[in-house]
């Protein structure tokens, strides 16, 4: 699968993450500063279409972007910014669980992005237990590899497999665009 065309559709604050066109959701979380923009950036094509800030934290609605007429990416802000004051990261991770949870839709699948080199924070554990007692599928991308070495990145995703064997985690890079073929078939199998 290639991707030809994405288009910005909507932002939502609140909690209706519905679409008139009843198409399939692919849901991106992770926190703050991994390069979730980027990732999807990079995914899609195009280099702006998603907002990338230098600043951590930028993102504070759930946007849609319609991929191909066919499904949508749903970009949520990053957990966990100590910048913002906590009744503010606390109103974004509800809205987050909301979605997860609640919501009256349900994602094909929930890419969690973490940066390969910190590998996975509390934050994103917690994060994991939820989306498993939700029965959601869940692909962990290894964001960053660039940063690294081959050995330590390969020394780092084991860590995680270790941790975590029942989830797929694919190692790529925003910047160099590694991985990003693997990454596009598995979501074509979801949608």
């Amino acid at each position: 699968m290639k991707i030809l065309k994405a288009e910005f559709i909507k932002g939502v604050i609140g909690d209706d993450y519905s679409v008139r066109d009843d198409l399939s959701q692919i849901a991106f979380l992770g926190r703050s500063n991994v390069g979730k923009s980027s990732v999807i950036n990079s995914l899609i094509g195009q280099k702006q279409i998603v907002r990338v800030s230098r600043i951590p934290g930028k993102t504070r609605e759930a946007n849609f972007f319609r991929i191909d007429n066919s499904f949508y990416f749903v970009d949520f802000p990053g957990y966990g910014y100590a910048k913002r004051s906590i009744k503010e990261r606390n109103k974004m991770i509800k809205r987050i669980f909301w979605y997860i949870a609640y919501s009256n839709v349900r994602p094909k699948a929930v890419m969690l992005i973490i940066d390969v080199k910190v590998g996975l924070t509390d934050l994103d554990r917690e994060m994991i237990k939820i989306l498993q007692k939700n029965e959601h599928n869940i692909i962990i991308i290894a964001n960053k590899i660039d940063k690294l070495g081959k050995i330590a990145t390969e020394k780092n995703i084991s860590a995680i497999k270790e941790k975590l064997p029942q989830i797929l985690i694919f190692p790529y890079s925003a910047k160099t665009k590694k991985g990003k073929d693997k990454l596009i078939e598995k979501i074509a199998s979801f949608v």
